[in-house]
């Protein structure tokens, strides 16, 4: 022992008392053992841990033999340690009753059955739910049997002691009548000794009945004491010492954890309280919720939920967690108290399930479709009807994911039909194309030009759907309406990398006030418009736009300024937040696909979206088609061009190129998809199949106003003929 600046604890096998505490200084040098004048008592020797408290492992020990003088711990902490021990066994035994009267009122209630029928209600498990509904009504019809079979029973059993009685009064007769036949005794005396056994009996009852009623109670306890044992648990306050109380850092999120975590945030106001005796109430004790754990705690004055959030990066470090597993919120209903979840080590990590929609099942617009996962595990349903969605992240965190699930969840209802721009060049929405009325991509203006064409196209539309809406005598769109009028049917608009749009000098301020004016009154006309961006900012996703979109998605994102412009400004102080979420990087997938999410669910939340590849999307599509196919709903037909006179129309009195024409065309009519396909080369042709030859010179081919304007005119000519 060559440590005099360390302190030990020997904890001593085998044995219940207190820790023994030992310092090197405590222990006699080996010139005091032989000093005259002691007494030659050899100093103890304990098998025993020694636990270093100083080590930078807590909790590291060490199997010794030591030998030398030892002292206890003070008294104070053997006072402690005691009341500890004491308020441990009343807890347990506290414990054991609960667990009597939970099992007694399940028993009574059939709560076994109600727990599983609520849970698979919860999952949507319809084969489970009906199982347990018949099994609870089995159950209910037993019980009723036998109730209604009881009073037989006491009848039968009154009956049955009565035969007894009678047979063993006739048994004992014929033995007196054999016994004095036999001259043995007196017939009497057969009765007289089982008298006398009786009187036996009952004179051993009455010795012992005055110590039943101190016995009684104590063997309760005893076997309730038991109980707690085998179903409850100690919170570590009270099970561990008052050294591992203090300091402690356990992976389970107890009462004792949590308050060790809170005793550690260097709150001043809250370390006064500490000092100052406080004792906390546990409004909700600690139970386990989904994949983790949740505690309700009632905080001292002076200490609000907004400074344990502002802690947070400390409290989740105290908790052996990271902070994205660590969740404080304060209950609307509950003021002045912190309502903390905290996952379980790792929940967050490792592939979702498979999406629910994947390989069966249809798709409804007015129910919602399933989108994510909440990290207790729970399918959360994204709404479409009466929504509207706005999406931020960093590039690779997930956010086009996201709108690929809802929007294939919505492609499976046969009445719905969507448009996709998407303001860069990829394919992420291309298996979806057979089933899209229009996808767009790229960086061109005539993206940009589309866009803003459909939004106000379906700006226009709301007159046509309020005015059948009118007709039907209904306030809003339903899916029986949706089914009989198809000027009612849901219609989606994406619009990804929507910076492109809001940020765009000639058509931004015009795409922002449409958008806006879109979003307001489509509520109730079955109509989704959804939003995402890689750069949340007033610029790119406008205050007034967010002011009314109801779900917001915020994946993994840079700054408290970016998190608070997609989820509401104040969001990140009350620790709604994913700044502290990865995305996905060449060294590993980061927190890909987790999104803070607002609108989606009752209270914000971090959900877990589910992830479905581009083969998969292709034959969800294809099933699509055929769902679609066979309800015997058409594609919504896109408006018919007349060649000649859109040529004539960007022509106007001026000589172009043929290889500017489609460029042309497609600006002057965005939404017709053929000439968002169209090359120069086809146009050729086309005008060729028209009768209008278009000259080659120098292999620019012209084509001129007066070229069009003759075909026209020659057109109409024929066509009067014809009419002739």
């Amino acid at each position: 022992m060559s440590h005099p600046d360390r302190r030990f604890y020997v904890v001593r096998d085998g044995e219940d008392a207190p820790p023994l505490h030992l310092t090197p200084a405590s222990a006699p040098r080996d010139h005091e053992q032989d000093a005259p004048g002691r007494d030659a008592e050899p100093h103890p020797v304990i098998e025993g841990r020694v636990l270093f408290k100083d080590d930078a492992e807590p909790g590291k020990s060490l199997q010794v033999r030591i030998v030398g003088s030892i002292t206890r711990l003070p008294r104070s902490e053997r006072a402690r340690a005691g009341a500890r021990g004491t308020a441990g066994v009343l807890l347990t035994v506290a414990q054991g009753v609960r667990s009597w009267i939970v099992r007694a009122y399940d028993a009574a209630t059939f709560g076994v059955h109600r727990r599983q029928i609520r849970a698979a209600e919860a999952a949507g498990d319809r084969e489970a739910l009906a199982e347990w509904i018949e099994r609870k009504q089995r159950a209910q019809q037993a019980r009723h049997t036998r109730l209604a079979d009881l009073p037989g029973m006491v009848v039968g059993l009154a009956k049955l002691a009565g035969a007894v009685a009678a047979g063993t009064g006739g048994v004992l007769l014929v033995v007196s009548i054999g016994v004095g036949m036999a001259g043995v005794a007196e017939p009497t005396t057969v009765f007289a000794a089982v008298f006398s056994a009786v009187r036996s009996v009952f004179s051993a009852v009455a010795f012992v009945w005055p110590a039943v009623p101190v016995v009684a109670p104590l063997a309760l306890a005893l076997a309730a004491y038991l109980e707690g044992r085998r179903v409850g648990a100690l919170p570590r306050w009270i099970s561990g010492s008052a050294e591992e109380a203090a300091t402690g850092r356990d992976v389970i999120p107890d009462e004792g954890a949590i308050l060790n975590a809170l005793r550690n945030l260097e709150i001043s106001a809250l370390n006064k309280a500490f000092r100052g005796g406080w004792r906390p109430r546990f409004v909700l004790p600690t139970e386990r919720d989904g994949k983790g754990y949740r505690t309700q705690v009632e905080l001292p004055p002076a200490v609000t939920v907004e400074m344990i959030v502002k802690k947070k990066p400390v409290l989740a470090h105290n908790l052996v967690r990271f902070p994205v597993e660590v969740w404080p919120t304060e209950p609307r209903n509950l003021p002045g108290v912190l309502d903390l979840w905290v996952a379980d080590q790792g929940a967050l990590t490792g592939p979702v399930p498979p999406w629910p929609l994947l390989t069966d099942g249809v798709g409804d617009y007015f129910k919602g479709v399933p989108v994510a996962m909440d990290i207790r595990g729970k399918t959360i349903i994204g709404r479409l009807f009466e929504a509207n969605y706005g999406i931020a992240g960093m590039m690779g965190s997930g956010k086009s994911t996201l709108i690929i699930t809802a929007l294939l969840g919505a492609l499976l209802d046969p009445l719905v039909d969507a448009d996709v721009f998407v303001m860069a060049v990829n394919a992420d929405y291309d298996p979806m194309k057979p089933r899209l009325r229009t996808l767009m991509t790229g960086t061109g203006e005539e993206v940009v030009e589309a866009c803003l064409a459909t939004l106000r196209d379906m700006y226009d539309d709301l007159n046509v759907r309020g005015k059948a809406l009118q007709e039907h005598g209904a306030r809003a769109v339903t899916r029986e309406l949706a089914e009989k009028d198809a000027r009612l049917r849901p219609r989606i608009i994406v619009i990804d990398e929507c910076q492109a749009l809001f940020m765009h000098e000639e058509y931004g301020a015009a795409a922002l006030e449409i958008a806006v004016k879109l979003e307001s009154a489509a509520r109730k006309y079955a109509v989704t418009l959804i939003f995402a961006t890689p750069e949340p900012s007033s610029a790119s996703l406008p205050r007034r736009l967010m002011a009314i979109t109801s779900n917001k998605a915020c994946f993994a994102i840079g700054d408290q300024t970016s998190n608070d412009a997609i989820l509401g400004t104040g969001s990140y102080t009350a620790g709604i937040s994913a700044v502290g979420l990865e995305p996905k990087t060449d060294e590993g997938p980061g927190d890909v696909g987790t999104f803070m999410a607002r609108g989606f669910t009752a209270k914000p939340g971090l959900l877990r979206g589910y992830y479905v590849t581009q083969a998969e999307a292709g034959v969800v599509v294809e099933r699509a088609l055929r769902i679609r196919e066979k309800a015997g709903v058409a594609a919504q037909p896109e408006d018919e061009r007349d060649l000649l006179e859109d040529l004539a129309a960007v022509l106007g009195g001026e000589m172009r190129y043929l290889a500017d024409l489609p460029a042309l065309l497609s600006r002057h009519a965005p939404r017709w998809a053929p000439y968002a396909r169209l090359s120069g080369k086809q146009l050729r042709e086309q005008l060729a199949e028209l009768g209008v030859k278009v000259p080659s010179t120098g292999n620019k081919w012209p084509v001129y106003p007066d070229l069009i304007r003759e075909a026209l005119a020659l057109r109409a000519a024929q066509a009067v003929d014809g009419a002739n």
